[in-house]
Order: C-alpha cells, then sequence, then structure tokens
C-alpha cells in the first residue's frame, strides 16, 4: 500500500464514523421532515399516503403521477405559518426566553469562571467539577426538584411571600410561570455558559493586566480594555452553547412554565404528537432548524471577530 493510499485510508478511518453519525441521525431526519413539510396530513393523522395497494391485482403502486401531484404536494403548510400572527410571535417569545437566559447566564458564570481561573491549581479541579455535578443527575428529577421548590408549598415561595406580607402584598406564584421558565432554564444551561469562559480566562496571560495597571489603568479599565476583549471567543462560545438549546426546549415549559409558558419546542412537540399534524410540525421544526443554524452561523462570525480583535 502506498504513502498515498494509507494516508487516505486513515483520513476515511478518523472521518468516517462522525459523518456516518451525521448522516443517519441527522442528514437524513432532516431531508425526512423537509419533504414531509409539502406533504397533505393522512385522515387520521400522520401523513397523506404515496402508495395505495390496487385492488384488482394486490400490488402496490405509487399515487403521485405528472397529473395529480397537487393533490400530494403542497405549499399551504408554509402559508399558515406566515399567515397566522400566533406562530411568529411564539417564535419571537421564544427567541427572547432564550435571550434572557444567556444574558442571565452570562452575568452569573463570567465571574464565577473567573474566580475558577484565578484560584490556586489545586483547587481548579474541584471547582470544575462542582460545576459539573448537576450533569451527574437526572435532567428531569432536577426540573420535578425546582417544581417542588416554586411549588406553594415550597419554601422559597413561603419565605417570598412571607416576606410580601409584611408590606401588605398579596401572595405570588411562581409556578407555571414565565419566571420560573427563565429560572430553570438558566439553571439548567448556566454549567454550558461556564466551561467555556474558564477555558479560555485560563489562559489569558496575567502580565498583560501588570502592564495596563503600570500604564495607570484602574481595576475597570484593565477589565474592559484587556480582559473582556481577551474573553470573547469564550462568551461567543458560552452564548451559542446557552442559546441554541434554549430556543427550542420543550421539557422545562412543559413542566413549570403552564400555558403562559409555552414555547415553540412545545407547539412543535404539540403537532407532532397531540395533533398528529405532521406536515405543519415539519415546517415548524424546519424554521427553527434555520434559525439555529443562522444563530450558530452568526456566534462563529463574532466568535472569529473576537479572536482576530483578541491578537
Amino acid at each position: 500500500m502506498s504513502i498515498s493510499t494509507s494516508k487516505r485510508v486513515s483520513k476515511w478511518l478518523i472521518s468516517g464514523p462522525p459523518l456516518l453519525y451525521l448522516l443517519i441521525f441527522f442528514a437524513i431526519p432532516t431531508g425526512m421532515m423537509a419533504l414531509a413539510a409539502f406533504r397533505f396530513p393522512g385522515d387520521y393523522g400522520g401523513l397523506m399516503p404515496l402508495f395505495g395497494t390496487d385492488a384488482a391485482t394486490g400490488k402496490t403502486t405509487l399515487l403521485i403521477n405528472a397529473q395529480n401531484w397537487h393533490d400530494y404536494i403542497t405549499l399551504d403548510n408554509f402559508a399558515r405559518f406566515f399567515q397566522e400572527p400566533v406562530f411568529i410571535e411564539l417564535f419571537i417569545k421564544s427567541f427572547c426566553y432564550a435571550g434572557l437566559t444567556t444574558l442571565l447566564c452570562l452575568v452569573l458564570s463570567y465571574p464565577l469562571a473567573w474566580l475558577i481561573a484565578r484560584s490556586p491549581k489545586k483547587w481548579r479541579d474541584l471547582l470544575v467539577l462542582l460545576v459539573i455535578l448537576p450533569f451527574w443527575s437526572n435532567f428531569l428529577i432536577r426540573v420535578y426538584a425546582w417544581m417542588i421548590i416554586l411549588g406553594p408549598q415550597g419554601y422559597f415561595a413561603k419565605v417570598v411571600n412571607g416576606f410580601l406580607g409584611m408590606f401588605g402584598v398579596e401572595p405570588l406564584q411562581f409556578l407555571f410561570t414565565p419566571f420560573a421558565v427563565v429560572l430553570v432554564l438558566v439553571y439548567v444551561h448556566l454549567p454550558f455558559m461556564v466551561l467555556p469562559l474558564y477555558a479560555n480566562l485560563e489562559k489569558h496571560d496575567m502580565a498583560l493586566l501588570d502592564a495596563a495597571q503600570d500604564l495607570g489603568a484602574s481595576r475597570w479599565q484593565r477589565f474592559w480594555k484587556v480582559t473582556w476583549p481577551l474573553s470573547l471567543p469564550g462568551v461567543y462560545a458560552g452564548a451559542a452553547l446557552v442559546f441554541i438549546p434554549a430556543l427550542g426546549i420543550f421539557a422545562v415549559p412543559d413542566l413549570v412554565g403552564g400555558t403562559d409558558g409555552i414555547m415553540i419546542g412545545n407547539l412543535i412537540k404539540q403537532q407532532f404528537l397531540d395533533s398528529r399534524d405532521w406536515p405543519f410540525g415539519s415546517v415548524l421544526s424546519i424554521m427553527l432548524t434555520l434559525s439555529v443554524l443562522i444563530m450558530a452561523g452568526l456566534m462563529s462570525l463574532l466568535g472569529r471577530g473576537g479572536k482576530r480583535n483578541a491578537l
């Protein structure tokens, strides 16, 4: 075997399994979803069948042809999405929830990531372990724990409402509200912001801060002129890791949001499982996928720009 052939074989052995994984679990399902978006729903849900059985011969035949294709292929599902404002409003609402979650995660994660990065080396591994410790328990169990905490009999509600009662304010409901959705989203996605920020901040050269201090820069000036620009790649990476999954999540709004906290992921689940309108559910999924791809591309461009500015 020649050297060039050996290199090609090694290349395919390394890149082949990931490509196969993406093909089977992403490309093919996405293609099926894209095709379903142009179909009519079936009489009992799902998709209108394209194949039928000939009563005379008993053979399975393709029902669609050049003359009747318009009975099987339609753009009405896309038209419905753009004509009914409720779906656009729900997308905007989901973007707002995901954006607020990302912002809160950044505000809470930056000081923590900075603290870990500047801690003595013997403590860093322990602190990082504490950050990822929630991943060791089941996701649904953690959400159910928040349902107990935010419930009317939970300590959080009792303490807050007891404090508000001292000023004559009526008790507030925390569970099944947008507040509960954002709170739990922040809790779930916080580690995804801390880890990229920590990985970035750990690599900063402290000599740059010392040089800025020698030049007369104050503490805040050193942060905004040195630390913040250098940390932008980590900020963009963490924002992508938080915003994208928060945009399409459905379990958290389903469990703690109620009717007021519904997001686009809940509507997609409803279309596929409850209404069984697979074509329109596919349209919503396509729109969500396009939104995620646009956001991922934007984050990638911002990350590259931040890296160039840092250099």
